[in-house]
């Protein structure tokens, strides 16, 4: 009886122990068919990435080589215009040496112009004050140290010997005319020829000298003439500065000057430079 009953608790304990096994193993092959399932999704979808993949990537290589080749092209011109660009610079630096040079040059020329004029106008008035004193016996006033005729006779040969270049004859008359008598009514304009000669010479620093003595005489009719001088001198220095100073004086102080608009345009051609 107890065997009898053994038996059937074993059988139930097996069927039981079966029935669980069955369970578990329908579990573990639902959850083996999810997981297949999945995996079979994956493979799918990695199966298509790499499709897609494999269709893009012509694609991508040609976008690469285009990308290369283009900024190959850009470097390529990029060195171009680096080139043209520093041929363009060399170009304007050999223009603005050529125009500084132009510039100097013309600088020059308008100096030699301004003296070739100044020439002019000097020996016009220096023939208009011969011809006039030659002409004009009535000015003559008695001088202690030297009579006004031989004064005038001097004076006269002085002014040739200028006319003539002999610049030296005409320094050796003037300034014995003005020591002789500096009260004479010819020996401002004496001592303005001394500093023309000097001027002529080229001996700018002694002509400067010269004419500031015109301005000691009271009553010249010469210093318009001496400060206009003044500005020459010191432009033929390269003193800019003082020449425009020069200049500025004798439009501000002699503004009926017939040498105004002379000085005028010597003044704005200073300031342009």
């Amino acid at each position: 009886m107890i065997t009898h009953k053994i038996k059937t608790i074993l059988l139930i304990t097996i069927f039981v122990s079966s029935s669980l096994l069955l369970a578990q193993d329908s579990a573990v092959k639902r959850e083996m068919k999810r997981l297949n399932t999945k995996i079979d999704r994956q493979n799918t979808r990695t199966d298509s990435l790499d499709t897609q993949i494999r269709m893009l990537l012509p694609e991508l290589q040609n976008a690469l080589k285009a990308n290369l080749k283009a900024k190959e092209q850009t470097d390529s011109v990029a060195i171009l215009l680096i080139n043209r660009i520093n041929t363009m610079q060399n170009k304007m630096r050999l223009i603005e040496d050529k125009t500084a040079y132009i510039d100097s040059v013309n600088f020059e020329i308008l100096a030699q112009l301004v003296m070739v004029e100044n020439k002019i106008v000097t020996l016009t008035n220096s023939f208009t004050e011969m011809y006039n004193l030659k002409n004009n016996r009535s000015n003559d006033k008695v001088s202690a140290k030297i009579s006004p005729s031989e004064y005038k006779k001097i004076y006269i040969e002085a002014l040739s010997s200028y006319q003539n270049s002999d610049f030296e004859k005409a320094v050796t008359g003037f300034a014995g005319l003005v020591l002789s008598d500096p009260a004479n009514d010819l020996a401002d304009n004496s001592q303005y020829w001394l500093a023309e000669c000097y001027y002529t010479m080229k001996n700018y620093k002694r002509a400067v000298i010269e004419f500031e003595k015109v301005f000691t005489f009271a009553g010249t009719d010469k210093d318009d003439d001496a400060q206009l001088k003044l500005g020459h001198c010191h432009r033929s220095m390269g003193n800019l500065n003082k020449a425009i100073e020069e200049y500025q004086r004798l439009i501000d102080y002699f503004p009926g000057s017939e040498f105004y608009e002379k000085a005028r345009e010597s003044l704005k051609q200073l300031k342009v430079q």
